[in-house]
């Protein structure tokens, strides 16, 4: 047991002349130095306790992620040829030839590959695209169609939102919808099979999105191509992107109700089930299961859901290379897919992104979802 610090300090015994009782000395006044020790360990439990309250909550969904990438995948959980490749930009504007497009197919015989979307924009902050951005996109649409038949060519069009900074489109404004939608016909008007919309960052619950997307799909329903989308992440805990939005600045998450809204008005959605910030492949596979499951249950049935594959590597805020890999990413879409709706046809993944890819990733794909 310590010792208390108001006792004081041993004093010598009075010389044999002095008589009478021994006197206690007065209470010393506590030191400023041991007043600065008592002030620091408070400190550091208090510090210690912050830190507990913050990492058992963490660790208790590491766990839960962890446990989540085990289980047995159900028979038949593997491509309903229904996937689909993001595409760069080199694919319209005059980079590739015809000995590409001869690769590409090599590339993608034998998959489950039905829909490439190629990006053909950005679009401007105001909706509009120039022409000048897609010179190539009547020839490459044409080798596709060519070289792979039945593969249908998207057009991939986004921008940055102004919804965390000043600069970016603004879709509260009905002129800028307007002029996305015009944007939208002129691609199809240049030959695409579809749009495919990745605008971002697009926070839950945004109206003006919905609006945009009641416009877009009466113009792809009545032309018969589909309208696709590309979708965040759905809320892994319920309001967690209310309270990421409120403490970071950036909500990252859509409500599950939010993502059911999209995904009934669109034909597909993809989700980007990648730069999820897990650091361990098992996390990020149990992870990508329970993005499958969340998406399923309030996905349409006539509604394609596609589960994005990571065919990329880099390492830097939000995504760890070694822990975000395909085999990690298919195991847990046929885990999702398993425990929630394993007979779902209208089902598959998207591949981001063809200039990333390594052989690896093709060949975990192959073996991991083609079979």
């Amino acid at each position: 047991m310590e010792r208390a610090e108001t006792e004081p300090p041993e004093t010598k015994r009075p010389e044999a002349a002095d008589a009478g009782p021994r006197q206690q000395p007065e209470p010393q006044p506590e030191r400023p130095a041991k007043k600065g020790r008592r002030w620091l360990r408070r400190t550091r439990r208090a510090a210690l306790a912050l830190v507990l309250l913050l990492l058992l909550p963490l660790l208790a969904t590491q766990i839960a992620l962890r446990v989540n990438y085990t289980g047995d995948l159900a028979d038949g959980t593997r491509t309903r040829g229904r996937d689909a490749l993001w595409l760069g930009h080199a694919w319209v504007d005059g980079r590739k030839k015809d000995a590409d497009v001869a690769a590409l197919a090599r590339r993608l015989e034998g998959t489950g590959i039905h829909d490439l979307y190629v990006h053909t924009g950005p679009l401007e902050h105001d909706g509009t695209l120039p022409p000048s951005l897609y010179p190539k996109a009547r020839w490459f649409i044409d080798a596709v169609h060519r070289a792979l038949p039945g593969v249908r060519v998207q057009a991939w069009l986004g921008d940055v939102l102004a919804t965390e900074e000043p600069d970016g489109m603004r879709l509260e404004r009905a002129e800028t919808r307007a002029a996305v939608l015009r944007s939208t016909r002129q691609v199809l008007d240049a030959g695409f099979d579809g749009a495919h919309f990745d605008l971002e960052p697009l926070h839950s619950g945004d109206r003006h999105y919905l609006d945009l997307l009641d416009a877009l799909h009466r113009e792809t329903a009545a032309r018969h191509v589909p309208l696709s989308v590309a979708a965040h992440q759905i809320d892994p805990l319920p309001g967690l992107h209310t309270f990421f939005g409120a403490v970071a600045g950036h909500p990252k998450w859509w409500s599950q109700e939010f993502f059911g809204q999209v995904a009934r008005r669109v034909d597909q959605i993809a989700v980007m089930s990648y730069d999820t910030m897990q650091q361990w492949e098992s996390t990020y596979g149990g992870y990508v299961a329970q993005q499958t499951s969340l998406a399923l249950e309030v996905t349409p049935a006539s509604t394609d859901l596609l589960m994005g594959l990571p065919f990329y590597h880099e390492n830097r805020f939000g995504h760890r290379g070694a822990a975000e890999t395909v085999p990690a990413a298919v195991r847990g879409v046929r885990l999702g897919l398993s425990r929630t709706d394993a007979d779902r046809r209208n089902f598959g993944v998207a591949l981001y992104v063809d200039f990333a890819a390594t052989e690896a990733d093709w060949e975990a794909y192959r073996t991991g979802w083609l079979g």
